[in-house]
């Protein structure tokens, strides 16, 4: 006689009663249940569906409001003031003179640096835009926080320089009789259609919150993740989950995919609601941003399990929330970095910051058609995620309990 099937409370099968029967495997079965368990008490929880949706929506408006005309595109390429100083010699001078000639055709306005002037203090008196300096190992570029929009491009003009550059004395490298044809100039604005700029699509305030404070609630899950076993300890449940006929990796793997898939559904909402409602741009290649997008979700989730473990007092909670909203300040939720100095102290913050990467990735894709960062960071999201995870799979099934 076929036996009946018996649930507890909290959506997962009796201890005394007989295993699940159908289609679908009782391994999946009890994930998808733990799954959907933690999704309904997601949305159930108010507190939850105010920070990830209600508060970020109404920041965006508040700040894309505010600081419209700090992102202001009528400061257009042909305002765009660059200091040089070219410590360059040979075949990297002829270059980069070559590139300067092209680039004040196409707007930019190059300046050489003055003996006993500052360039990075002239930067900081807004007298320039940029303030860069042109050695044969390298360029070194001091951006303005005043102009995000002015900084990025001439970065985006240096990159794509200091790549053909490099191909370039690859050739001659190779074939020194290629040499001279190699370094030469550019076609007319050839560096910049190399990064597919779009000059009549340049990022609004609205552009520039909607993906930067998208990004930071995907990396908030951390705080949700952060709570997922400690809240069945809290609530008593921990012990019926261990006594059901449930593996600990059914457990793990369900709490997983539920937080995932919550998360997940915020950055879907919050996307489509700055799209309708705020107009805000997301580019034209829409399921990579998805992508993107879901490789920081994946990283939060495995960063806030992980650090739950590890910190094991009642304050871990609070030390998490604070590591999040740090990453959320440096990697620029809240105001436009702008070009930083790599050594420097906020350079080296900012660096760390997973938002930082995905913003920086996203906005090249979106605006300089550059996929390059894209696949780097979705990279490294997924490694750093993949380690966090199986390191939180390793200590809890060390633990007696969960």
């Amino acid at each position: 006689m076929a036996g009946r099937r018996t649930e507890s409370r909290d959506g997962l099968p009796d201890a005394d009663g007989p295993q699940p029967a159908g289609p679908i495997g009782g391994v999946e079965m009890n994930v998808i249940q733990i799954a959907l368990k933690e999704m309904l008490l997601s949305f159930r929880n108010r507190r939850t569906l105010f920070f990830m949706l209600a508060f970020p929506l109404v920041l965006m408006l508040v700040l894309g409001t505010a600081l419209t005309n700090a992102f202001s595109t009528t400061a257009s390429m042909d305002t765009i003031r660059v200091l040089v100083q070219d410590l360059s010699s040979g075949a990297a001078q002829q270059g980069f003179a070559g590139f300067r000639a092209e680039m004040e055709k196409s707007g930019f306005v190059f300046t050489d640096v003055k003996p006993g002037m500052d360039g990075a203090a002239e930067v900081e008196k807004n007298n320039y835009d940029d303030y860069a300096i042109v050695a044969n190992s390298g360029i070194k570029l001091y951006g303005s926080d005043r102009n995000a929009v002015a900084s990025n491009m001439t970065q985006g003009m240096l990159s794509a320089y200091a790549d053909r550059y490099n191909a370039a004395a690859a050739i001659a490298a190779a074939d020194p009789a290629k040499a001279a044809s190699a370094f030469q100039p550019a076609p007319s604005g050839g560096y910049v259609k190399e990064l597919s700029l779009d000059l009549d699509r340049m990022p609004g305030s609205m552009d520039y919150y909607a993906v930067a404070l998208t990004v930071m609630i995907a990396l908030w899950g951390a705080m949700s993740a952060a709570s997922l076993v400690k809240s069945e300890i809290r609530q008593g449940t921990a012990a019926r989950l261990v006594a059901a006929p449930v593996r600990k990796g059914e457990i793990f793997a369900g709490k997983v995919l539920g937080n995932l898939a919550v998360n997940m559904l915020c950055v879907l909402v919050v996307i489509t609601f700055s799209k309708v409602v705020y107009h805000a741009y997301w580019g034209d290649n829409l399921p990579l941003v998805l992508l993107v997008l879901l490789s920081v979700v994946v990283l939060s989730t495995s960063l806030g399990l992980a650090l739950s473990y590890l910190l094991k007092s009642s304050a871990s909670g609070g030390l998490i929330s604070l590591a999040v909203q740090l990453a959320s300040f440096f990697g620029g939720a809240y105001f436009p970095l702008g070009v930083v100095e790599k050594n420097s102290l906020l350079g080296i913050a900012a660096s760390l910051s997973p938002i930082r990467w995905a913003n920086m990735a996203l906005n090249n894709m979106i605006y300089l058609g550059d996929n390059t960062q894209v696949f780097q960071t979705i990279g490294l999201n997924a490694g750093l995620a993949a380690l966090l995870l199986a390191a939180s799979a390793y200590m809890m099934s060390k633990r007696e309990g969960l």
